[in-house]
Formats: structure tokens, sequence, C-alpha cells
């Protein structure tokens, strides 16, 4: 079954299946999205109880219920002062060093972490040794990304590629998965060096958006660098929203060596709550 469907994403028209997935999700038929949107809170068991809007009718497309808010305090964020936290609701796909310039990614197999940053061999250069973090999210998770740390923005990488499912089949059986799939890297300053969060995109991901682009992918363009200029710096504190998947998918979180830790209890597979600390500031 599971040859069947890793063969089944390379046959499949990724980016066309996404695209129509895409118009249907932002349709606002009342009859067609509250069908939807109905049809996936029982299928995945979405608890709407913690978020602002609670009744399928009131959300205007299905997107609109997929990116979703969230009551103020449903996601406490950590008071620690020197806690780096979860950025996402998920649950953990792998975690633990970069090394010899390699990523962990599931039974044997990892990815190139210049190959994860578009080639830039000199950004790759600046997590040489560090740690790694990747966040799936599933179905029926809160889909908005916010900051581990409170960070200012100096770049923006918009990478094209594939459109793989990202899910623990997948993982295990696609050879550098994440450095295939199209993605969004933004790189931030912060008080411990330079922080990445990658946006990876996957199978019927319609969309991926930042708080201060808007949306970057889909796009017509190759490969992309934004930078962001000091005299206007964009700044987002810990905590608060910097994108927001419409259709899951996962997020990448790196550090340089010798500047943090994550918390032991974390292992593949557990579950994670945006806002509880996964990491201390070394």
């Amino acid at each position: 079954m599971n040859l069947l469907f890793i063969f089944f994403q390379y046959i499949v028209p990724q980016h066309f299946l996404s695209r129509a997935i895409g118009l249907l999700a932002n349709c606002k038929i009342a009859f067609i999205k509250n069908f939807l949107i109905k049809i996936f809170i029982k299928k995945y068991k979405v608890n709407l109880a913690e978020a602002e809007i609670k009744s399928a009718e009131e959300f205007s497309c299905f997107n609109d219920f997929f990116t979703r808010n969230l009551e103020p305090d449903a996601r406490p964020i950590d008071a620690e002062a020197n806690a780096i936290i979860c950025p996402v609701d998920g649950a953990v796909s792998a975690i633990g060093d970069i090394e010899i310039g390699k990523i962990f990614q599931a039974k044997g197999k990892s990815f190139s972490l210049s190959a994860l940053l578009g080639g830039d061999q000199k950004l790759a250069d600046a997590f040489h040794g560090g740690k790694f973090a990747t966040l799936y999210l599933s179905p029926r998770d809160y889909h908005r990304i916010h900051m581990p740390l409170t960070g200012t923005l100096e770049e923006m990488i918009y990478i094209p590629g594939k459109l793989f499912s990202v899910n623990q089949t997948t993982a295990a059986n696609i050879d550098e998965l994440f450095a295939k799939n199209e993605r969004v890297v933004c790189i931030f300053k912060t008080d411990i060096g330079p922080m990445a969060v990658i946006l990876v995109g996957a199978m019927i991901v319609a969309s991926i958006e930042t708080v201060w682009a808007g949306q970057v992918a889909p796009s017509k363009l190759n490969k992309h660098v934004e930078r962001y200029q000091e005299h206007a710096p964009i700044t987002i504190r810990r905590g608060e929203e910097m994108g927001r998947f419409k259709l899951g998918s996962t997020a990448i979180v790196l550090f340089p060596a010798n500047v943090m830790s994550w918390e032991s209890s974390l292992q593949t597979a557990s579950g994670i709550q945006l806002g509880q600390k996964i990491g201390t500031i070394a």
C-alpha cells in the first residue's frame, strides 16, 4: 500500500491538483463551502471550541476555516526569558543536530542543508553544526506559523519545487523530500544569531503566505530572493504570527551551533503546541 501511495505521488500532476483544490477551497458558495467544512471537521475531529469562529456557516470559504484564528488565550506563550517556543501545532517529524551539512529526514535518510536553502552555501555555513527541528502540521491542526524567538527579517527566498506529500510515509521513502518541495525560506536576525524558519509546501497546499509579503507561493517566478533593508526593519516578536499554510504542511526551524539546546522530552512523533517551550537559549 505504501509503495502504491509513493507511486501515485510521482505520476499525479502535483501542481495542477494543488491549484485546482485551492480554487475549490476559496469557493464562497454557501452550500459548497459549508459541506466541505463540515465533512472536514467530522473526518479529522477538528476542535472549533478553541477557535474565534465556532460555526462552519460563519466562515467565508474553506480556506478561511482552514487558517482560522484561535481564541486569544488558547495557546499561552511560555514566559521564560530564555525559552524558545514552538511555532506551530502539530508533531515532531525529526529533531536534532545538523551533521556534516546534512539534516536527518527519516529511517536513515537525510538531505542537504545547502539544497534546503536553495543552494546558498554561504547561508548554509551559518548553520553548520547547528540544530534543526522539522515540525509536521496535520490536517486538523491550527495552520498559522508563529515566531520561536523575536527576530528581524533579513531575507526571504522562494524556491520552486515538487509538491510531494510530507507525511511519515513519504519522508521514509522519498530521498531529499524537503529539499525537493516548493518552499519559502525566511532568515531572521535574533539575539543569538541567525534563525531560519522554512515553510515547506506539499500536495494540495494551495498557497504559502507571510504576514509581510502576503501570498508567496505558488509563484510563476524561478528562485527569487528578497532582501529586507535595515532602514525599514520588519521585527516580529516571539509568539507573533509570521505566516500561514492554506492547506497543511511542514515548518523547519534552524539555529547555529552552540546557541541553544532542544528540550530532551521532544522525540520523533511527539505532539506539540504553539507556545510551549521546545528549546533553551544557551
